[in-house]
């Protein structure tokens, strides 16, 4: 009784993540240690995405207000149309290609229309890509990591029945903490994923909204043009 009440005070009471970390073996050590800095990243991106949307959102907001209440988009465009927001920038292909077209006589008017629709779309799917450049990491590694850290528990729990082999023992002393050290990387792992992929089916959705509220500005756009074309 003596000796099982000593023992009960020196085992330890909960996990340590540390200790884990420290003793695993070094192939489970870098699995870990690929996961976490890829856990950083994702919270990285997670943050920087989320005040990039809130602030394109905003810029947004502010520079339609301003566009849909000039009076002429031709010089609101050439005193206030280089701001870096994505709707300048589609608003910027549209009057481009207007004043390439409209240079000389207009003979095709539905011509003019379709390479004005084309450039605002092309310039929306442009905007749009460039705003989800950086999801791909977080699907990636919403994909990849829950792999990776199996693999890091298959490498351990091989580890610990090799201990088993050598020690000649098959004691839960023997097995547990190699065991342990090696489901550490699954949960490293899924602690990776999840967050990154709940970000990625958030973001992603907030990419379609913005988009589509660029189609409907360009959409807008484009009939004030036609309505433009037609009193030429």
């Amino acid at each position: 009784m003596i000796t099982l009440s000593l023992l009960s005070i020196g085992a330890p009471t909960r996990l340590d993540p540390v200790q884990l970390f420290l003793d695993a073996d070094i192939v489970v050590q870098a699995v870990m240690a690929g996961l976490i800095l890829a856990s950083i990243w994702v919270w990285m991106i997670i943050v920087s995405f989320s005040l990039r949307m809130r602030k394109l959102r905003d810029a947004q907001r502010d520079y339609e207000a301003e566009f849909w209440q000039a009076d002429n988009f031709d010089r609101f465009m050439s005193e206030r149309g280089n701001k870096d927001v994505p709707s300048a920038r589609v608003a910027q292909a549209a009057v481009g290609e207007w004043r390439r077209s409209t240079q000389g006589e207009v003979r095709d008017r539905e011509g003019l229309r379709g390479r004005l629709t084309a450039a605002m779309d092309s310039q929306v799917a442009q905007e749009a890509d460039d705003i989800a450049e950086r999801l791909n990491f977080l699907a990636t590694v919403g994909a990849v990591a829950p792999f990776v850290g199996l693999f890091g528990t298959v490498w351990g729990i091989m580890n610990s029945f090799f201990q088993i082999g050598a020690q000649e023992s098959s004691s839960l002393a023997v097995v547990a903490p190699g065991i342990s050290e090696a489901l550490f990387a699954t949960a490293i792992g899924l602690f990776a994923a999840i967050p990154a992929v709940i970000a990625y089916n958030r973001f992603s959705h907030s990419v379609e909204r913005f988009e589509s509220r660029l189609h409907r500005f360009a959409d807008k756009l484009g009939a004030t043009f036609s309505r433009q074309l037609e009193q030429r």
